[in-house]
Parts: structure tokens; C-alpha cells; sequence
């Protein structure tokens, strides 16, 4: 039974019980049924219940009162007959001066031969009166022996047919009712059982609830409880409700903790963006004031201040990617207004053309002008930002080919390179923040490791979705964006 569901073992394990108290029961009815007619076999054969007139003076106990007169002409005393109210087919045997004599009952009253060995075996019975069963041609019997005291010995025997035949019928009759009742128990059992786990199935089903609420990120309210009709301590399904419950309110206290502590975080990050912008601001200003002033600066002076500008150029884009993420992560709205998907794939890949020459790019657009509603400066860097991606991993001479199209109910933007792929251990966290790969994804080039995790931020916030698809000598990222519209 394993993998079986509880219910199902429950009502296994009841039937299999039942079954085997009813063997049980059958097996010692149906011993207790043959000792019982085996008995009366016994009984009849001994005598022991029938009247003295029906006994035939030969069978009789405490004396040999001699048998009948021969008839004229016959040799020896006639032969040994089964007393009246013997069964058909009982047997009675007679060995005397060594010549076995016997017959049998039959249907009609008459008596018929009995086969010489049949015969040799009940004579040779030990010949103290108790009854024994012995194999004969035709069957088993009940036999009994006797020595008169005139040196004959004289046996007697019943079928045991009838006493088979009863019993069988008895067992068939067991096996029938047991089928019944196991069936009628399976079937009352399971219904049983199915209203006494229905708690059960209860618990499940708040479980399960809680595994479907995103618990990862976000504010999570977890309300969810195992109603208080389960939660009784008496039962072990109430233990078990108790104990979920008392296990849900830990992980909501938990939750609640780590939700505070990212929030701090993102105020933090948010507030921190906001205040570097300006020094950053002033600091690139200042330079190319000092770098471009009517006083000419020595070369070394020079190269200083123009790294300081693009550094703090640097600087500042990672600040403003700080600060998009923060604020995607407040929940803060994005500007909803109808984006031209089809320009804007346009202008970023020309961007995308002038930054990296020695890549090439290509583009594939319908003939429709697509439509999204969205936030088209957000939508523009996730676009640049897949571009970027692609040409600053990639090797030059890398084609990268951007693809739009639309589907019934999702505009599909594809970005894909037949450069060198993604290392299988980087693509699980390549849109998680300040995800890098190996050295080829590093900072010699650029990178600071937000792009993706901007493009899954911005995406998810439109209600999309981004996936990619990696393999050595080809890169697919695809975004699809919800409720299109197409005009020609």
C-alpha cells in the first residue's frame, strides 16, 4: 500500500481485519460443524441411540448370541447386512474361519457387493469399538470394528459424503455472506472514513493556501488559519490544526520582521539615491568646469579630472538604477500612456548600433505598428538594457537579431545572439540583483550587475513577463507585455 492515501489504507486495513475475522469465524463454524456430524456418524455406528429391536443380534454388546440359521443349501451363516436406519451406501463386513463377507446399502433398499480390498481394509481395523476413518475406493468412511466372542470379527461402516457434502455447502455459504459483508463493510467503511478525515482534508486545504501565496517578496498578509472547528487538542487531527496554526502565526511574526527590514532597506537605498544624485551632480559639473577653464591644466591634471567625470558619470547612472529598483519595490505606479512598442524597438536598437559597431544588429518588425500600455522611458531601458546586455557579453562580430510580434493577448519582444551562451550556473540568478558570471561578466566591462534585474523589475511591474533560453552559440531573452493593439 505505499503511495496509497490514508483513506485508502484505512479501508484496506478494515476490510483485510474483517476478512480475516471472518475466516477465522468460518474455519472454526465449519471444524466445529464436522466434529459435530462426524459425531453423530460415531454415535450411529457405536449404537449408543438406537433402539434394541433395531439392532441386529450380531451387533449387539455383552454377549454373541450366535448367528441366524443357514439357510437350506447355503454355506455358512448368511451374509452381514447394515442395520435398518443406516445411511445408503454403508457397509457392513464379517471375517470368519478366514472368509470375509460384506455388503453395501443402496438407494433402493437392496444390498450390493463390496470390492474385496475395500473389504480387506475394514476387517483389519483394530477391533476395540472405536470408530476410525478409512480411505476407501468410493470415498472416505466412519468405520468401526468389533471381535465376537466367537473369534469372528464383524465391522460396520457410514459414508462420509454426507457429512462432505454439508460441509461444503456450509463453506460456500460462509464464503458467500463474507463477500457480502466485505463489500457492504468496504463500501460503509470508506464512507465512514471519508467523514472522519474530512477535518483532515480541511488542514490540507489551509496549507495548501499558504503554499500559494508569494512569500517571498512583498508585504504578506498571512491570515490564513485552520478554522477553529479543527484545532480541538482532544483529537489528533485537532493537534494537527493546533500545531499548523501555531506554525503559521510564527511564520507571519516572521514575515512581518523581514518585511520591516526590507522596507528600512529600501528607504535606505530609495533615500540615500536621491541625496548622492545631487553631490554627484556637482562633482561632474565641477570637473568639466576645472577640465574645460580659460587656464590650460597640465596633462595629468587633465586625465585626473576627466576620469573623475566618468566616474562620477558611473556613479550616477548606478544611482538612478538604485533608486528605479527601490521605487519598483514601494509598489510606487509607472506612468500608463499608449507606448508605440515599434519606435521605441527602432531608437534602441539604433542606440544600440552606435554604442557597439563592431557588433551586428539586426531587426525584425511586422508590418502593424504594436501598442502597450505601459511607461514608455521604462520600457526604453528594458529594451536598451537586453542591447546592452547582449553587447557587452558578447564577442564582436556577434549578430544580435531583435524580433517584435504579437500574439493574441501578449506583445512578444525577442533579443536573441548566437554568441557564447550563459553559464548553466548563472542562469537561476541572472535577473537577481548584482548577479555576475565569470570573468567575461565583470566589471572591466561596464557592468554593475542591475540591467536584468531592472528588465524583470519593469516587466513585472507592466504585468509581463521575462524568460530566457540559453545554449552555446545561441541567447534568447523574450519579454511579452500584455493587452496589445496593432494598427497598420
Amino acid at each position: 500500500m505505499a503511495g496509497r492515501s490514508l483513506r485508502a489504507r484505512l479501508v484496506f486495513a478494515l476490510v483485510a481485519l474483517l476478512a480475516l475475522v471472518s475466516v477465522a469465524i468460518g474455519g472454526l463454524t465449519t471444524v466445529a460443524l464436522r466434529h459435530f456430524l462426524v459425531g453423530q456418524v460415531d454415535n450411529q455406528l457405536t449404537m449408543g441411540d438406537r433402539p434394541r429391536a433395531d439392532v441386529p443380534p450380531w451387533f449387539r454388546q455383552g454377549g454373541d448370541p450366535g448367528w441366524p440359521a443357514t439357510p437350506p443349501g447355503a454355506v455358512g451363516p448368511p451374509p452381514p447386512e447394515p442395520p435398518r436406519g443406516f445411511p445408503p451406501g454403508s457397509l457392513a463386513v464379517r471375517l470368519a474361519d478366514g472368509v470375509t463377507t460384506a455388503t453395501r446399502s443402496t438407494e433402493s433398499g437392496s444390498l450390493a457387493d463390496v470390492p474385496a480390498a475395500d473389504a480387506a481394509r475394514l476387517v483389519a481395523l483394530p477391533t476395540d469399538g472405536r470408530p476410525r476413518t478409512v480411505t476407501l475406493g468410493e470415498g472416505d468412511v466412519r468405520a468401526v470394528a468389533r471381535q465376537l466372542p466367537s473369534g469372528d470379527v464383524l465391522a460396520v461402516a457410514i459414508p462420509l459424503s454426507g457429512v462432505q457434502d454439508t460441509v461444503w455447502a456450509l463453506v460456500a455459504a460462509q464464503a458467500g455472506v463474507a463477500a457480502v459483508g466485505l463489500l457492504l463493510a468496504g463500501a460503509a467503511g470508506a464512507l465512514i472514513v471519508r467523514a472522519t478525515l474530512r477535518p483532515l482534508n480541511r488542514v490540507a486545504a489551509t496549507a495548501t493556501r499558504v503554499t500559494e501565496l508569494p512569500l517571498d517578496r512583498g508585504e504578506v498578509a498571512l491570515a490564513v488559519r485552520v478554522p477553529a472547528g479543527d484545532t480541538d487538542p482532544r483529537t489528533e487531527v485537532g493537534q494537527v490544526g493546533v500545531a499548523l496554526n501555531r506554525m503559521l502565526g510564527h511564520v507571519a511574526d516572521a514575515l512581518s520582521a523581514r518585511q520591516a527590514s526590507e522596507t528600512r532597506v529600501r528607504q535606505f537605498v530609495a533615500d540615500a539615491s536621491h541625496e548622492l544624485r545631487t553631490p554627484l551632480a556637482a562633482i561632474r559639473g565641477y570637473a568639466e568646469v576645472a577640465r574645460r577653464g580659460r587656464d590650460e591644466v597640465p596633462a595629468d591634471v587633465a586625465h585626473a579630472l576627466r576620469r573623475v567625470e566618468s566616474e562620477s558619470t558611473r556613479m550616477t547612472s548606478l544611482v538612478d538604477d538604485l533608486l528605479l529598483l527601490a521605487r519598483l519595490d514601494t509598489g510606487r505606479p509607472l506612468a500608463v500612456d499608449p507606448v508605440d512598442l515599434s519606435a521605441l524597438v527602432v531608437d534602441a536598437v539604433s542606440d544600440a548600433h552606435v554604442a557597439g559597431p563592431e557588433h551586428r544588429w539586426q531587426l525584425d518588425l511586422p508590418e502593424v505598428v504594436i501598442r502597450v500600455p505601459g511607461d514608455a522611458a521604462r520600457l526604453h531601458q528594458v529594451v536598451a538594457n537586453l542591447l546592452a546586455n547582449a553587447r557587452v557579453h558578447t564577442p564582436p562580430g556577434t549578430t544580435v537579431t531583435t524580433t517584435l510580434a504579437v500574439e493574441a493577448d501578449a506583445a512578444v519582444l525577442t533579443v536573441a545572439d548566437d554568441g557564447p551562451g550563459v553559464p548553466a550556473e548563472l542562469r537561476p540568478e541572472m535577473f537577481e540583483r548584482f548577479a555576475r558570471g565569470d570573468s567575461s561578466r565583470s566589471r572591466a566591462h561596464g557592468s554593475t550587475g542591475l540591467g536584468l534585474a531592472i528588465v524583470a523589475a519593469v516587466v513585472e511591474a507592466h504585468h509581463g513577463t521575462v524568460t530566457v533560453d540559453s545554449r552555446p552559440g545561441r541567447t534568447v531573452f523574450v519579454v511579452r507585455l500584455p493587452n496589445p493593439t496593432a494598427d497598420t
